[in-house]
């Protein structure tokens, strides 16, 4: 599937940016834009959205997650189709902030037994949760197992899982199991089957990567490590890395038994047994009932209480003052003579005729320029302010001071709205002859320009375009488009249509046309791994299947077209895969009941006949036609003699 990168989902997902891609969908980091939060959108891939079976696989996993109530398992919020544009059958689970077990491996290579069961204790944990209300989870690995940058562990992606819920996960046509073959249990490589002791027989060989740094088995095709995982034991944590404790050892190698028996029996059984190792590591943890999360810091109460100034620390000021005190020594002040005082007179007196002949002149200035203002030549009107006011508005505040107004100039602004005034001249307060003349300056709004249709045309004439407009052309992006020719402009960005400042970037891209991607040739591989891999380098692949007496089950017979070449991008690619031989032979089911003999039978694809002789009460098989052991088609017709 092509990057949906961009696109609006159902009318509310924005998709951000593509997280991952497997088999069967690609996850995105999405922005739910009714409730404005992160989301993880997972996408059913287009060429399964066609297959009924796995849609109804993908709709039920929504069910089965949306069930499971656990701290460490990824909740699910929704599920439904994109009627709106591009067709999708999608899935939107909460966006975890973080990395995967998968990284925290890469990047420490193994973990100390401490930090391994510090790990183990949520996912055991969240699968006991999903194996009490009967669902299997079916493919616990490295990158299923989601860290939060919180320290939260969560569990990912049920899309695998079996139960009560949902139903089976494995077609009889294909006989093909789904699932990361390192960490599958024998039955299910066997047998297709799976329960609660499955998921742990994974859990064993995750914890045995995490404390070794690598997987029990390794070999160059998927079809070997099943082999193995069938036909050879998984070895002690022990013979790999020093210093391991017994009873963790011992709790893996029997996680890691092929016979399910050996296992512990339940999730439960299994987390008991590693909440005691984990006492048993660090005897003075405190126990916690939140899995491997932070402790939650206590919230501080932030009341404070104004500080309190003692009475004694407040200094007052004297509100009496204290009259002054002559000095004992001094001597009282001499009585004034006449001529002093006549002398004193004089001075008063030509001061005072000074200052009142100052303010008549004042008072002269005072009603002159009273004068000249209201009644003689200087008489002049206050404008009011209108900045803000539309010009009606303005020219309804003006016309009854018998002014008159103009508009002398119109020009762009960010802050006043299209149409209203900036200013006036004079200004509000300003004074203006009667029936003088108020001049406008009236805003047209924010300076914007429409951003044109570049979509299809070439990069000259997209260039030219623009020009028309103070806008400049930006970033020029080569990308390669299956609908766009090769020279064209793809898109723009702001958009067509967007409104962008003066002198605004235009970034550009131009196709390449169609993308070339060189086609492997798969024959003989594995068809899981040709889907993957084809799928992930963007081939609309669909697998058909057949019989076939060369090749292994579950290999690649024949593919269309073939590798060694290159084809476009989004190509659609057939895969031929291997059923297994058309030819079986046929069991020694002598002695068995006629139910278990023609189950057997039925197993290998073989039509049963039964004929009854005697009275016998209990019969059992006392012939088969053909002989046992003889090689035969699948779909011909056995027949056994019971009696």
């Amino acid at each position: 599937m092509h990057d949906l990168s961009g696109e609006l989902i159902d009318g509310r997902y924005e998709l951000l940016r593509q997280v991952a891609s497997g088999g069967m969908a690609t996850i995105y980091e999405a922005l739910d834009t009714r409730l404005d939060r992160k989301v993880a959108l997972k996408i059913m891939h287009a060429h399964l959205a066609n297959d009924e079976e796995f849609v109804n696989r993908f709709i039920k996993e929504a069910k089965a997650t949306a069930a499971l109530s656990h701290p460490n398992i990824v909740s699910v919020q929704d599920q439904g189709w994109n009627q709106g544009g591009t067709p999708a059958v999608f899935l939107v689970m909460e966006f975890i902030d973080g990395h995967t077990l998968r990284d925290y491996l890469f990047e420490r290579g193994s973990l100390s037994p401490a930090e391994a069961v510090n790990f183990l204790i949520p996912i055991v944990s969240a699968l006991s949760a999903a194996h009490k209300i009967g669902i299997v989870h079916r493919d616990i690995k490295p990158e299923n197992v989601l860290i939060s940058t919180t320290g939260r562990i969560k569990i990912a992606d049920f899309g695998l899982a079996r139960g009560d819920l949902l139903g089976t996960t494995i077609t009889s046509e294909s006989s093909v199991i789904l699932g990361s073959v390192s960490y599958l249990s024998p039955e299910q490589v066997q047998r297709g089957i799976a329960d609660p002791r499955s998921d742990l027989y994974s859990v064993g060989i995750v914890a045995f990567e995490m404390i070794t740094g690598s997987k029990p088995f390794e070999a160059e095709t998927p079809i070997q490590i099943a082999y193995m995982h069938v036909n050879e034991r998984v070895p002690r944590v022990s013979s790999k890395r020093t210093g391991i404790p017994d009873s963790l050892d011992s709790l893996v190698f029997s996680a890691t038994s092929p016979n399910p028996d050996d296992r512990p029996q339940s999730a439960s059984n299994f987390l008991e047994a590693l909440r005691l190792i984990q006492n048993e590591l660090d005897p003075k943890r405190t126990q916690m009932s939140l899995e491997l999360d932070l402790p939650p810091l206590p919230i501080r109460d932030k009341s404070r209480k104004s500080p309190r100034i003692s009475k004694e620390k407040i200094t007052h000021s004297s509100e009496t003052v204290q009259p002054m005190t002559t000095d004992k020594g001094k001597k009282p002040m001499r009585e004034d003579t006449g001529e002093n005082t006549r002398e004193i007179r004089r001075r008063t007196s030509a001061r005072v005729q000074r200052n009142r002949w100052i303010a008549l002149l004042i008072v002269i200035v005072i009603i002159a320029g009273g004068w000249y203002t209201l009644v003689g030549p200087g008489t002049r009107i206050i404008v009011p302010s209108v900045a803000g006011l539309s010009i009606k508005e303005a020219d309804s505040s003006l016309a009854p001071l018998g002014l008159i107004s103009h508009v002398s100039e119109q020009v762009f602004s960010e802050d006043i709205p299209n149409g209203k005034i900036i200013s006036s001249k004079p200004a509000g307060g300003g004074r203006v002859k009667p029936g003088g003349s108020v001049l406008y300056i009236v805003s047209k709004g924010p300076e914007r320009y429409n951003v044109p249709q570049l979509r299809g045309l070439t990069f000259d004439a997209a260039k030219a375009l623009l020009e028309k407009n103070p806008i400049v052309v930006g970033n020029v992006t080569p990308v390669f488009d299956a609908k766009i020719s090769q020279g064209l402009i793809v898109a723009s960005s702001p958009a067509a249509g967007s409104s962008v400042k003066r002198d605004t970037p235009i970034d550009i891209t131009v196709s390449q046309g169609q993308e070339q991607v060189p086609l492997t040739s798969y024959v003989g591989l594995s068809g899981d791994q040709a889907l993957n891999e084809l799928t992930a380098a963007g081939f609309d692949v669909t697998s058909t299947y057949a019989y076939s007496d060369s090749v292994a089950i579950g290999a690649v017979i024949s593919q269309d077209p073939a590798g060694g070449a290159s084809a476009n991008k989004g190509a659609k690619v057939t895969l031929l895969v291997s059923q297994g031989s058309q030819a079986v032979f046929i069991p020694n089911v002598y002695s068995f009941s006629e139910a278990k003999a023609t189950s057997m039978l039925q197993d290998l694809d073989l039509k049963v006949v039964v004929k009854k002789i005697g009275k016998r009460t209990v019969k059992s098989v006392t012939n088969v036609a053909p002989t046992v052991g003889t090689k035969v088609q699948r779909g011909s017709t056995v027949v056994i003699t019971v009696g």
